[in-house]
């Protein structure tokens, strides 16, 4: 998308939320890996998407500074909690703060995705995958157990640069997401995947399985 066409479409969408726009802005400037934040748009998306679900559960798997968090914690039910998990423990503090203030129904936690899943035991209405790549497939199957027959999931990062297409490029990252992408795709009976081509790919699935059969069958 050429800048052009990027400023127009940001003109036409709802307006980015002030306390959003503050926190893109100083991801931008003291991160030094900014482009993992949602910004504007991808956020726009997160949130529709959570707002049309009104989800009780979501877990969230990749926190950086909360952005996307606070997105999908727009379309929870008064009741509903939103769990994210942050592998890096250095902006923990920021984040706490940041969710005291804004909404107080997101739970942070810090550690390993792979670790902290299946302690986590909640019913998910909604998943959003934005962690290590490598680990997706991984992320995915252990998820299985606590998914809601209906539940969705959103896979940030599944073009990846448009290296997954690229058959000489044979990174670990790389690999993580074409091995998660196959899989996706080979049990499309029960998970449903449509691959958005926003930004750098988001998959968005519909688990149709059931909890219990699933796993076997996979």
């Amino acid at each position: 998308m050429s800048p052009e066409l990027e400023e127009y479409v940001l003109g036409h969408i709802e307006p980015e939320p002030e306390h959003l726009r503050r926190l893109n802005r100083q991801t931008q400037l003291y991160h030094l890996y900014s482009r993992q934040c949602s910004g504007h748009l991808q956020g726009r998306l997160l949130s529709m998407l959570s707002q049309m679900i009104n989800p009780n559960r979501i877990l969230e798997l990749g926190t950086f500074t909360g952005y996307s968090a606070l997105c999908l914690a727009e379309g929870l039910t008064t009741d509903g909690e939103l769990h994210t998990i942050e592998h890096n423990d250095e902006d923990e503090a920021q984040l706490r703060d940041l969710f005291a203030e804004h909404d107080h129904r997101i739970i942070l936690h810090i550690g390993d995705a792979s670790e902290l899943i299946p302690e986590i035991n909640q019913p998910w209405d909604l998943v959003f995958i934005d962690a290590n790549k490598r680990e997706y497939l991984k992320y995915l199957k252990l998820l299985l157990p606590n998914l809601k027959p209906g539940a969705f999931i959103l896979a940030d990062n599944t073009l990846w640069d448009g290296k997954v297409a690229n058959s000489e490029v044979m990174d670990a990252q790389t690999e993580g997401i074409r091995e998660f992408n196959d899989f996706v795709r080979q049990h499309s009976a029960i998970f449903s995947p449509v691959i958005l081509p926003i930004r750098d790919g988001m998959t968005l699935m519909r688990f149709n399985g059931t909890r219990s059969t699933t796993q076997n069958n996979i």
